[in-house]
């Protein structure tokens, strides 16, 4: 089957199917530009974020961490939803109450391009939690005042990040169950599949039936359980199935 047999495929699937769900990566943001803070080219003065994103490292050294935080989100700050985050806008759209999306991308660009039905199951650069009262809130400075407290209890304030180590929220947990469980179709866009909990998340779509799409540059490990895998850039991709 061709690519354009497969895009065709693809879109049919799509504009009969009732209840969609996606599932975002890093490779959706990508290609917008952003760095994708793992692996080699993760590193940043020579500290892994494995080493940077845990709260035992927070505890150790906030100023350090927050400084990491600080220079990732002045790399972010400059880059824009691309064509692909603007296409699962358009998506939402159209079936507001019969779609939801899933990112494990915490750069806020998904809401930035105007997805409303989403749940950020990895947490928001954009956000920052007390440490103290565990109010939650937006905070856009770039560049920030290191080290930020709470204006309500003055307590320090931590990226509102699932850190490793840390679970995911039981209500992101919860919700992103049912949006499964209720879908005929999954679209899976830029991830590996190999980070746990959403690595299962297409096993879960099968289970109840659901027919899976996968979008990604290369193979993944999820490739073989898919039913139809597309390779390419998501931006040139996912426009092309609406």
């Amino acid at each position: 089957m061709t690519t354009d047999d497969q895009i065709l495929l693809a879109r049919t699937h799509l504009a009969s199917a009732r209840h969609v769900t996606v599932l975002t990566g890093a490779g959706i943001s990508a290609d917008s530009g952003v760095p994708i803070f793992r692996g080699t080219d993760g590193l940043w003065r020579n500290y892994r974020p494995e080493n940077l994103a845990t709260p035992e490292a927070f505890e150790r050294d906030p100023q350090l961490v927050w400084e990491w935080y600080n220079w990732r989100r002045e790399l972010i700050a400059t880059k824009q939803p691309n064509l692909a985050h603007i296409a699962l806008v358009e998506l939402e759209r159209r079936r507001p109450d019969m779609f939801w999306l899933i990112t494990q991308n915490v750069d806020g660009l998904h809401r930035a391009a105007g997805s409303q039905q989403l749940s950020e199951i990895h947490g928001n650069i954009w956000k920052v939690r007390c440490t103290g009262c565990g109010v939650i809130s937006e905070n856009l400075e770039v560049p920030l005042s290191i080290l930020p407290v709470c204006r309500l209890c003055q307590a320090l304030l931590r990226p509102h990040i699932v850190w490793f180590g840390e679970s995911l929220r039981e209500e992101d947990l919860r919700r992103c169950d049912e949006a499964l469980r209720n879908s005929d179709l999954l679209l899976v866009i830029g991830t590996s599949g190999v980070i746990y909990p959403a690595a299962g998340f297409a096993s879960v779509a099968k289970d109840v039936g659901a027919l899976v799409i996968e979008i990604n540059l290369e193979s993944t490990s999820q490739s073989n359980l898919v039913d139809l895998s597309l390779q390419g850039r998501a931006k040139d991709l996912v426009p092309l199935l609406l």
